[in-house]
């Protein structure tokens, strides 16, 4: 049968527990484990758009899917994050692979955190410069990555870690950029609308905006949409408009995705007090005893650690009979040993509703 090889590569990965299946989440199940930190699309934030004319693109932006609305909402983005230019790109990942794949050029250097998302890592792996991975969050494993490193250095890192929750040492990065004279790209992803006064991300909390050469800002997350916008300088956008194929060969997003987006940005300068309410929600979880090894996040990113897919399978299951959204983390997406429970704090959680999740994991012991 021509097809024997799926097969056979679908039992390795139910062999090792670790295969994967579609659900659809049950209704009125308490929401651990959504990206919808700030309740945008809980609360219904986005439901008095009001479009002129909903209408589909109908081509990529080069040809006729270019428009008004699309190039107004590039401009907002890029003054939210002080930035000489924004260019949206259909997704996160459509973002990463555009950039990484055409900026780089062979004779390069591409250092990375080794826990980057996996959207970066096939970005780099479409690139024709030389990549390395440095030790997670490790300065001293980078700088001597920087030693070695040859022709146009680009340092990749995340504000916000997808699994870990933790946070990059940035200004430490932008030190040995300047020293190495070194490009630092920085993606936003779970930090965008989360850190800051206004939820402009950890760039702009720490006045760096100047030293990064390119960031990546992702909408499917607290914006409640989908999308991605890569901003960086005007000779950034036009670069990636004439080379990233991700961007080029791809039909555009919809006026209505286009304008969740901008209404989104519109809405997060209001969003204080759900900022408030999440980082004591934050404190509160890790301060908690849990009874499992906790991974130290400031960040609605949560992790317990049960080693084995096939144990903290189970153990999400039991949680999820008490009504709680939860899912494990299996190996290969996490290293072997270090699977988990990736807990999501949003700002309309409670603290009964903590209480719960604390309880239960206690009694699962």
């Amino acid at each position: 049968m021509k097809e024997n090889f799926l097969h056979r590569k679908l039992e390795e990965r139910k062999e090792q527990q670790a295969f994967r299946q579609l659900r659809i989440a049950r209704k009125g199940m308490i929401d651990l484990c959504s990206n919808d930190y700030l309740g945008i699309v809980k609360n219904n934030l986005l439901h008095n758009i009001a479009i002129a004319a909903s209408y589909g693109s109908t081509g990529s932006r080069l040809l006729t899917g270019n428009y008004e609305l699309i190039e107004e909402t590039e401009q907002l983005i890029a003054s939210f994050h002080q930035s000489a230019a924004a260019l949206i790109f259909n997704s996160g990942y459509d973002a990463n692979v555009g950039l990484f794949s055409s900026v780089p050029q062979r004779g390069d250097t591409i250092l990375y955190d080794q826990l980057s998302h996996a959207s970066i890592r096939d970005g780099i792996r479409l690139s024709f410069a030389d990549a390395f991975s440095f030790q997670h969050n490790d300065l001293d494993d980078l700088e001597s990555r920087l030693k070695k490193s040859t022709g146009n250095i680009f340092i990749v890192t995340e504000s916000i870690f997808s699994m870990d929750g933790d946070i990059c040492p940035l200004k430490e990065f932008v030190a040995l950029s300047q020293k190495y004279n070194a490009n630092l790209i920085i993606d936003e992803a779970h930090a965008t609308g989360v850190l800051g006064e206004k939820g402009e991300g950890l760039v702009q909390v720490l006045g760096l905006q100047e030293q990064v050469f390119a960031r990546i800002h992702t909408f499917g997350k607290a914006c409640g949409s989908h999308g991605a916008a890569v901003l960086g300088s005007v000779d950034l956008r036009d670069y990636l408009i004439n080379f990233a194929r991700s961007f080029m060969y791809t039909t555009a997003l919809p006026a209505e995705t286009i304008q969740h987006i901008k209404t989104s940005y519109e809405v997060f300068p209001q969003l204080q007090q759900e900022r408030m309410d999440l980082s004591e929600l934050v404190g509160y979880f890790q301060s908690a005893e849990t009874g499992y090894k906790k991974m130290a996040s400031r960040t609605p990113i949560q992790g317990i650690v049960v080693s084995g897919n096939e144990q903290v399978r189970q153990l999400a299951e039991r949680l999820q009979a008490h009504n709680l959204d939860i899912r494990p983390i299996l190996y290969p997406t996490v290293p072997k040993g270090l699977e988990r429970l990736r807990i999501v704090l949003h700002a309309f959680n409670t603290k009964q509703e903590l209480d719960l999740l604390l309880n239960c994991l206690k009694n699962s012991l």
